[in-house]
């Protein structure tokens, strides 16, 4: 069996990234992977890319869907060059209200959609590396016109490989048919993965024309770690406050209903509803905790990190979703 790549994300300032990049690299981690939230995923990852030489640079995801395939393309492929060709485009849907809402973009049919945003991206990055006249027409997207002024070129190693992110069925199939990679969303448990996911990722790839192609599998894993029993208590709390909000959305159910904790969902929602956010750790117990996050003190945590989804995913990436240094995730992956 083969042990997965261990890589860690990043979710703070772009200031800081630099630094973290750098030590990251140093001591040896995988990979270092960006999530979109409050910042701009693609400035932070061209600031690691410089600050660095080897470690892949990743997103975690970018949100397809609050910019055309062309606006991605362009950001993607300078991340690409900058970084000397280590980017891994990863990319999600996010949710309706905020594509519509807090971006103000179309929205309809995520996996239809999300599968012709690949193959318009691939269609544009084709004009990039080999010049081919760009001509994708689709049901979502068309893109027909690139100038020789507003193509940036070709990049040594060609294009990025494009992961998505996908929870249910349909796309779980979408991305089997049309990336080259999964991002496995944090609310996860090994036999969900292997009962659920791989199986349903594999049928798309059998049926989509990209079958013969490699294919990585990459999760989010929750970790709830720290270097006293003070920190270590703070992480609990906090992975349970946040596997308690992953509960209350009704898009992570089916992960729920294969444990039979169904009914989670309906006491999490119910406590959204009352705006009783801060209380949501309270309806998770240890025994949910522990299906889906790794939780002790370092030591322990970095030898579950590792062995938690090993030979079915081939990369395994830190999720931490309580306050804590940037060193803390490089500590737990790095020997």
């Amino acid at each position: 069996m083969t042990d997965p790549i261990l890589d860690i994300a990043f979710h703070g300032d772009a200031a800081e990234i630099a630094s973290v990049a750098a030590e990251a690299e140093a001591r040896g981690v995988g990979g270092l992977f960006v999530a979109e939230a409050a910042h701009d995923p693609y400035i932070a990852m061209a600031l690691a890319g410089q600050a660095s030489s080897n470690i892949q640079i990743g997103s975690s995801v970018a949100i397809a869907f609050a910019r055309t395939p062309m606006s991605t393309a362009y950001s993607a492929w300078d991340v690409h060059r900058l970084s000397g060709g280590r980017l891994i485009l990863g990319l999600g849907t996010q949710i309706k209200p905020h594509i519509t809402r807090r971006f103000d973009m179309p929205w309809s049919s995520p996996a239809p959609r999300m599968s012709e945003y690949v193959e318009a991206l691939r269609a544009i990055f084709d004009s990039f590396q080999n010049g081919e006249k760009l001509d994708f027409q689709g049901d979502f997207y068309n893109h027909t016109l690139l100038p020789p002024l507003f193509n940036p070129g070709p990049i040594e190693g060609g294009p990025p490989p494009i992961w998505l992110a996908a929870v249910g069925p349909r796309m779980l199939a979408a991305t089997g048919a049309v990336a080259d990679g999964l991002i496995c969303h944090p609310l996860l448990s090994r036999s969900y993965l292997d009962e659920v996911i791989v199986p349903t990722v594999a049928a798309g790839r059998a049926a989509g024309a990209h079958a013969d192609e490699p294919f990585t599998t990459s999760v989010l894993c929750m970790v709830a770690t720290g270097r006293n029993e003070e920190q270590v208590a703070a992480a609990i709390a906090g992975t349970k406050r946040q596997i308690g909000f992953y509960a209350s959305t009704p898009a992570y159910v089916p992960v729920l209903e294969h444990h039979g904790w169904g009914d989670l969902h309906k006491d999490a929602h119910a406590f959204t509803k009352s705006g009783r956010w801060t209380e949501l750790g309270d309806l998770i117990p240890d025994e949910v905790l522990s299906m889906f996050a790794v939780v002790g003190d370092l030591d322990s945590a970095r030898a579950e990190f590792r062995s938690r989804f090993a030979g079915s995913a081939q990369r395994v990436i830190t999720s931490i979703n309580y306050d804590t240094d940037n060193m803390l995730a490089i500590d737990l992956v790095s020997d």
